[in-house]
């Protein structure tokens, strides 16, 4: 009997081989979109879930307001780690990470730049699961000068795993020693590392300075303990400690306090690192938890409309054979025995469907990981619940898109069905209407979430961010060239096509900071003190970098005792008050040996150094040497011949320390590159979206010319033209599709103007949007139903009512 019913189902939609082809193709787009969203999204979520003990770890934050100035870091001081396992039951072990960027490690001749690169206790690997290929987990990290490697970078640096006592030049003056290789780290972590250096080789292991925040602490809380008891016993221990550190009134937290600042410590549960954290000074580029919710929406919606048009075009399909039901129920068919032949094409359909959709996921998977940045690929884990899954949705889906068109028709008594009774049952279909509503509200929405979107992108890229980061070549880690880096920044100077240059790793596109208190008196008084970025910078820096004196006037080598003086920046002019009248004002630094003067030489128009999620925060500027990068402003466009050039003057230099260099432009897109790639893929899935849609509107559309195939027929014998019939036939789906229009666009505001709060500088949802959303949605569905339209208004009416 099943095969009876399989084999009729066939004959039956190979009769309608375009209706069939375009109903597979619709449903199959819809799932595959829906794999590849839900991959992502799970991928997002699995952040850090390869550690055993995932919910047990814990990252210690700071929170810091100080002289009007409030602050949110990952990072701690150096002592807590100690403390907390030593002062709280609670906590089992803590380890601390630190990041340091631009090590250089010797390959050969060579000196590579790493900066994958972080010192840690061995208590790390108690905590984190990173399994051992070679030494011992509790030692390999104990002694100072040594070192544990990924698998990858032991076989780049050695071509084998096997290097346990091997050596590492790094810096060119310390020898680490190997005594751990460790299985690469799973890309989904919100850290990710080549190289693991022993802490005890820094200053830091053993400092007892609360005051310095540089280490990322993590902890391992005892089964059953309560992060929530651990995190309510903080501001004792903050108190306690940070007092005991206290040498003047402005280290005093309790006299910070009277002031309204504050420094507080709070735990991230490991687990909400990657998508619930944006934080200063994050080991790695987080997410948003918001784009999870977006593109969870995005699935489910297009899984829907998906299976909308499946019910829709089984529905067409199923009217057209009313005839063929009548005449098989006078042959005496059974109402059961018409059901399950419905049930049986509607899940055939879609199991064909569903296997087309994992064929083109899968194909479709290595450019959806280029675009997404991802790896993702069907591992055994994830074919074990995906096809459990698309069991359950070819059944569902089947049996739903089958039941309306089954249960329907075989109610119709034969002679009903006969004289044409049927097709008044569907005219004016409410369900129709919200089907045809509820899909354009979708799309209508995707439509004006990705316009937004691409506008604050591009409201991003052209802003006027306080600097010029165009035509700027960065020369990293030039402090590897000690005094040479001064010959190098002089011998660039004269290269034709060079603007200016600067010596200075404080880089308004780069991770580089330097956060500290400047005080406004000359006592350490809370009330004067301004928690600010500390940039050591010359005097060729606001030239190269593109930066504006607005009052006062910039470093000058003419003036030798500018080494006396700052800039700062109108975020910190205002703060200390010194906007108006700056160049008699003066700051203060602690120091070991009292306060150090500095005289305001000028104000700094504010530029943004941070995302643009963030507020311009102060920063002062002083005369002193640094040699992090080096940056060139040109005019040339020939960059081929140009890079070449300062490279080799680098190795005239210093031939064995590895060149590398970036372009400040494409650093700054960088910091924006999860938005650019949420809007790519927000464009390709409302594309998409907008396209299943209309082969929805295009069956409805069909279905629609069908029913009213004789009364197109007699309103062509009276004289009507084919653009009369057309209208005719479009202005009941345009008045469905403006009807989405008004729910969506409310809908799709309120959303997107909550997804810009995130930005501090933003541009609104603007008007034009919604209306060019309005007359691409009305083009769109006018020209997917005019197909149909037209074709039925141009059919001769003979062939329409010669039945009659």
């Amino acid at each position: 009997m099943i095969k009876s019913f399989i084999k009729l189902a066939f004959k039956s939609l190979l009769k309608n081989k375009g209706v069939t082809a375009v109903n597979i193709l619709g449903l199959a787009m819809g799932l595959a979109v829906s794999m590849l969203i839900v991959f992502y999204v799970t991928d997002e979520l699995s952040y850090d879930h390869y550690n055993t003990n995932v919910r047990r770890i814990y990252r210690v934050n700071t929170d810091i307001k100080f002289g009007g100035n409030a602050s949110s870091y990952a990072i701690t001081p150096p002592p807590l780690a100690a403390t907390l396992v030593n002062d709280f039951p609670e906590v089992e072990s803590a380890t601390r990470l630190l990041h340091d960027v631009g090590v250089r490690i010797k390959k050969g001749s060579e000196n590579i730049q790493e900066d994958r690169v972080a010192y840690s206790d061995p208590g790390i690997f108690s905590i984190f699961t990173l399994p051992m290929m070679a030494g011992d987990p509790k030692t390999a990290l104990k002694a100072p000068n040594t070192a544990v490697i990924t698998e990858s970078t032991a076989k780049r640096y050695f071509n084998s795993t096997q290097v346990i006592g091997k050596t590492l030049v790094i810096n060119n003056t310390n020898n680490y020693k190997i005594t751990g290789v460790i299985k690469d780290i799973p890309s989904a972590s919100h850290f990710n590392f080549d190289f693991f250096l022993s802490m005890a080789s820094k200053a830091e292991d053993k400092s007892q300075n609360w005051l310095n925040y540089v280490v990322s602490t993590y902890i391992l809380l005892k089964p059953n303990a309560s992060p929530q008891t651990l995190t309510a016993r903080l501001p004792a221990m903050v108190k306690r400690t940070f007092n005991g550190m206290a040498n003047n009134a402005a280290n005093n937290l309790d006299v910070m306090e009277k002031h309204g600042d504050y420094v507080r410590m709070n735990l991230t549960p490991l687990t909400d690192i990657h998508l619930r954290s944006n934080r200063q000074y994050e080991l790695g580029a987080n997410s948003s938890i918001q784009y999870i919710y977006i593109f969870s929406a995005v699935a489910l919606f297009i899984l829907l409309l998906a299976c909308i048009n499946f019910m829709n075009i089984s529905t067409a399909r199923s009217a057209n054979r009313a005839r063929e039901v009548g005449v098989r129920k006078v042959m005496g068919s059974s109402r059961a025995s018409l059901i399950k032949q419905f049930l049986t094409e509607s899940v055939l359909v879609t199991l064909i469907a569903t296997i087309a959709a994992v064929l083109a996921a899968w194909a479709l998977l290595p450019l959806f990981n280029e675009v997404a940045n991802k790896n993702l690929s069907i591992t055994p884990q994830i074919a074990m619940w995906l096809l459990p899954v698309l069991i359950i949705i070819v059944l569902a889906i089947g049996i739903l898109a089958g039941s309306y068109p089954a249960f329907f028709l075989s109610a119709f008594q034969p002679a009903d069905v006969l004289k044409g009774k049927l097709s008044a049952g569907f005219k004016g279909s409410k369900l129709r209407n919200f089907l045809v509503v509820f899909q354009f509200s979708i799309s209508i929405f995707l439509i004006v979430g990705t316009v937004v979107i691409y506008n604050q992108l591009h409201y991003i890229q052209s802003r006027d961010m306080g600097f010029n980061r165009n035509q700027v070549l960065i020369v990293k880690n030039a402090q590897v060239l000690g005094k040479q880096a001064k010959i190098l920044q002089q011998q660039v100077k004269q290269l034709p096509g060079v603007l200016n240059a600067t010596l200075s790793g404080f880089l308004p596109t780069k991770s580089n900071r330097a956060p500290d208190a400047v005080f406004s008196s000359q006592a350490a008084d809370p009330k004067s003190a301004l928690f600010t970025e500390i940039w050591n910078v010359d005097e060729d820096y606001l030239s190269t970098m593109g930066m504006k004196v607005i009052k006062g006037r910039n470093f000058s080598k003419a003036f030798g005792t500018d080494s006396s003086g700052v800039l700062i920046n109108e975020a910190a002019a205002k703060m200390l008050g010194y906007y108006n009248d700056p160049l008699t004002k003066k700051v203060y630094r602690p120091t070991p040996k009292g306060s150090q003067e500095y005289r305001v030489l000028g104000i700094v128009k504010d530029f943004n150094f941070n995302s643009l999620r963030e507020n311009i925060t102060p920063v002062v500027m002083f005369l002193a040497p640094d040699n992090g990068a080096l940056s060139i402003r040109v005019n040339t466009a020939n960059f081929q011949s140009f890079v070449p050039q300062i490279k080799q003057m680098w190795k005239n230099l210093n031939p064995n320390e590895h060149f590398e260099y970036s372009f400040m432009d494409a650093d700054f897109d960088a910091a924006y590159r999860t938005e650019q790639r949420t809007g790519t893929l927000f464009l390709i899935f409302t594309t998409l979206a907008v396209i299943i849609a209309c082969l929805g509107l295009f069956s409805l559309a069909a279905y629609a010319a069908e029913q009213r195939n004789k009364e197109i027929g007699i309103r062509k014998v009276l004289g009507a033209s084919v653009s009369a019939i057309v209208a005719m036939l479009s202005k009941d789906f345009i008045k469905l599709v403006l009807v989405s229009f008004l729910i969506a666009a409310p809908l799709a505001w309120l959303l997107m103007n909550k997804w810009l709060q995130e930005f501090a500088y933003r541009q609104n949802v603007q008007w034009w949007v919604f209306v060019v959303t309005a007359l691409a949605t009305v083009i769109i569905a006018f020209i997917t139903i005019s197909f149909q339209s037209v074709k039925a208004a141009m059919a001769n009416p003979v062939d329409s009512l010669k039945n009659e």
